[in-house]
């Protein structure tokens, strides 16, 4: 990657210039943490996940039912059920059966990493 910096670098530029080189890579995102993120925030890029994770939040000891959450956000079982799941396995809930539903915690250590995206 240094090499191909330094190539970019001494390129001329379209105006017959060359690069000025400010480009530093030090602290930038590599490929494979940029795609993780992305996949974090394809999660949350939905009104409904967004909700739910308000709901969620504000929940007492921040988890709830689906049972209760399906009324919440006015959509069928089965939707609001696949959007939990998007969620679960971005890591930003967790799922435990209790009875005959599913009830969904919040990840702390998970929404820092969503909001240390943007700082």
């Amino acid at each position: 990657m240094p090499q191909l910096i330094a190539t970019l670098r001494d390129t001329p530029a379209a105006d017959g210039g060359v690069c000025c080189g400010t480009l530093t890579t030090d602290e930038a995102m590599g490929r494979e943490q940029a795609e993780a993120t992305a996949q974090l925030l394809k999660a949350v890029a939905d009104p409904v996940r967004l909700q739910l994770l308000s709901l969620i939040r504000s929940s007492k000891g921040h988890e709830a039912c689906v049972c209760d959450l399906t009324p919440a956000v006015g959509l069928s079982q089965p939707t609001v059920s696949h959007h939990l799941k998007v969620l679960t396995e971005a890591g930003l809930l967790t799922r435990e059966r209790r009875g005959t539903w599913a009830w969904f915690q919040l990840v702390p250590a998970r929404l820092d990493d969503l909001a240390a995206i943007f700082r």
